[in-house]
């Protein structure tokens, strides 16, 4: 049986909502957690990945706990960000630290270098001494439920990775939500691709309910943009404002067709979503670590974006 979406977001007093896809996913992160902050009365933790795009860390890949400053690692590979947050001997801060500065309190950075299975058993550990009481990890345009073949598709291992420490984490007993926000918005899965697929997590049961922007909420996604760099979050809050049509963002490398679908929440079940339409997120649920769940993705014949980032590295020497 599928979990009771809207009971988990109007019980939830502690929640920990989570941009899974890193770079400004964090963002996306905030409007799930503005919205249960204003309407359901709780006080939400909010975090993401520490892994910047290009544009922000010209390193590719993730960075590892060790290498960061302005956290405080309460778990491994878990840290508690402040505004300082940034790559230690780099002038690259992240996302996470501009969104504990505006929201005057920490957020969260997760390493998932270690793989799945590490990174899911160092959330539980961070969630208790938080004291959390429900997990919602939020992808930012639906590349979550990628299958490998879409010919937008640039950024599936951060995703599939996620899936599969929320798979775990479910497993565990884990009250835990997948959250779709702005489908279609970061140019990789077009919107109707992304629908099929909440089809079939529909279709096994786990479809647990739909949030849609609000005037506060989308002012205070607008007010985090100008410490936050983000595109594909930011579409989401101008098809509230009105936008429609043809978009184009990455510099123009990358278009797609914004609708006033994309202000929407779409919250799944876990283990439906893992079953129904995570092909990926089963790639590379065992790999022990990152570098291992890269190439369990190259044997189904995707390419990643750290493959992407080491291309452009290289060519850039």
């Amino acid at each position: 049986m599928a979990a009771d979406g809207e009971g988990l977001l109007r019980g939830s007093r502690r929640p920990l909502v989570l941009g899974i896809g890193g770079g400004g996913d964090v963002v996306g992160a905030l409007a799930i957690a503005e919205a249960m902050r204003i309407y359901d009365g709780a006080e939400p933790l909010v975090g993401g990945l520490t892994w910047e795009r290009r544009p922000i860390d010209p390193v590719p890949g993730p960075r590892r706990a060790a290498e960061i400053a302005g956290a405080w690692e309460m778990a491994p590979g878990v840290l508690l960000a402040g505004p300082r947050a940034r790559v230690a001997d780099r002038d690259v801060r992240f996302g996470e630290a501009g969104m504990a500065e505006l929201l005057g309190r920490p957020t969260l950075l997760v390493d998932i270098g270690a793989g799945a299975g590490a990174v899911a058993g160092s959330l539980r550990c961070a969630v208790r001494s938080l004291e959390c009481d429900l997990i919602v990890f939020v992808d930012v345009g639906g590349d979550v439920l990628a299958q490998g073949d879409e010919p937008g598709l640039r950024s599936p291992l951060c995703d599939a990775l996620m899936l599969a420490v929320a798979a775990r984490l479910a497993e565990a007993g884990e009250p835990i939500l997948l959250g779709v926000f702005g489908a279609g918005c970061d140019s990789e899965l077009t919107a109707d691709e992304v629908l099929e697929r909440i089809s079939w997590v529909a279709g096994a049961g786990g479809l647990c309910g739909v949030r849609g922007l609000t005037e506060p909420v989308a002012a205070r996604v607008e007010e985090s943009l100008a410490l936050v760099p983000t595109e594909a979050s930011a579409q989401a809050v101008r098809a509230f404002r009105g936008a429609h049509g043809k978009v184009s963002i990455r510099g123009g490398t990358r278009t797609f067709t914004l609708t006033s679908l994309a202000p929407q929440t779409f919250f799944l079940d876990v283990a439906a979503t893992f079953a129904a339409a995570g092909r990926l997120a089963r790639a590379v649920a065992d790999a022990p670590s990152l570098e291992l769940a890269n190439e369990a993705l190259h044997g189904l014949g995707v390419r990643t974006e750290l493959d992407l980032e080491r291309e452009a590295a290289s060519a850039a020497q």
